[in-house]
């Protein structure tokens, strides 16, 4: 009988729940509103002001039909905007606004800060190792993904 709680698979499943849920608890333990995806999509943006929708989904790596509903409600939340691009009238760049800019500045910092808590069992040099690992991984599998993670061209 195969023996889940030592797969891959399972454990990478059950570490996302215990992330999400340590995210969740921190971010709204401070009076932000926010998911890691929302937090993701804000910081990219933070990086790369005036990019489009598809471009933000390839940065985060997440599905391009989704990412509307993130947008969408990062918009309704008076998070970011979304402007005609001067170079191609059908395409919408995306920006942060002031409170979007405010946010993310005043977030990061408890978000960096949770990391910790979401490996607990692991000392300093332990987390080192397996964020490495988990990247080389991640990298590894990038093709395989059904919303791979894609650079800015």
């Amino acid at each position: 009988m195969a023996d889940i709680s030592k797969m891959a698979g399972h454990l990478i499943r059950r570490l996302n729940q215990i992330s999400v849920s340590v995210f969740t608890e921190k971010v709204s333990a401070t009076g932000f509103d926010l998911t890691p995806v929302q937090f993701a999509a804000l910081n990219s943006l933070k990086e790369n002001p005036g990019i489009d929708q598809a471009s933000l989904a390839g940065l985060i790596a997440y599905d391009r039909v989704t990412i509307g509903g993130v947008v969408d409600r990062l918009e309704q939340k008076g998070l970011l905007r979304r402007e005609i691009s001067v170079k191609d009238r059908r395409a919408r760049e995306l920006h942060l606004t002031e409170a979007g800019t405010a946010i993310i500045q005043s977030i990061t910092p408890i978000v960096i800060k949770l990391q910790n808590d979401i490996l607990q069992g692991l000392n300093a040099i332990e987390r080192e190792q397996l964020v490495a690992l988990l990247e080389k991984a991640t990298l590894g599998g990038n093709a395989l993904s059904r919303a791979p993670k894609r650079e800015l061209k």
